[in-house]
C-alpha cells in the first residue's frame, strides 16, 4: 500500500499551500500521509515511505532554497525506486528552477511523477487548488 511523506519549503506561503491542497487529495485516498516543513524533516523518513513529494519556491536567481537543496543532498541515494513528485511555485522566471530539480532527480533514478515537477506561478487559484488535491489522488495511485 501507498505511502505519502509530504516535504516542503516555502518563503511566502505560496508552495505551503500547495503541499497542503496535495495533502488533502491524498487523504481522500490513503490514510497514510505526512506533511513536514523540510527544517523538520530528516533523512531517515524516506526509508518509510513508498511515494514522496517535495515541494519548494523558485529563490533567487530561479534556485532552490538552502534548506531544501542541503536536504535534497541528503536524501538522493535513498530516492532509488520511490515515486516521486516535485511541485513549487515562483513569481519570476520560466521554471528553470524546476527544470533544474528535475535532472538532479534523474540522476537518483528514483520515477518522477507526471515525468515532470508542478509549477504554479504566485498564489494558487481556487481552480489550481481543485487541481493540486487531483494531483495527491493520483499521486498516490502512481505505481
Amino acid at each position: 500500500m501507498s505511502k505519502l511523506l509530504i516535504i516542503y519549503w516555502s518563503s511566502t506561503g505560496n508552495t505551503e499551500v500547495m503541499a497542503r491542497r496535495i495533502e488533502d487529495g491524498a487523504k481522500e485516498v490513503i490514510l497514510d500521509v505526512k506533511l513536514l516543513e523540510v527544517t523538520n524533516a530528516n533523512s531517515n523518513m524516506i526509508d518509510e515511505y513508498t511515494h514522496i513529494a517535495l515541494g519548494c519556491s523558485a529563490m533567487g536567481a530561479e534556485v532552490l532554497s538552502d534548506e531544501m537543496e542541503e536536504f535534497f543532498e541528503e536524501i538522493k541515494e535513498k530516492l532509488e525506486g520511490k515515486k516521486v513528485a516535485l511541485f513549487g511555485s515562483y513569481g519570476w522566471g520560466d521554471g528553470e528552477w524546476m527544470r533544474n530539480w528535475e535532472e538532479a532527480l534523474k540522476v537518483t533514478k528514483a520515477e518522477l511523477f507526471n515525468s515532470k515537477g508542478l509549477i504554479i506561478n504566485e498564489s494558487p487559484t481556487k481552480e489550481d487548488e481543485e487541481k493540486l488535491k487531483e494531483y495527491g489522488k493520483e499521486l498516490v495511485n502512481f505505481n
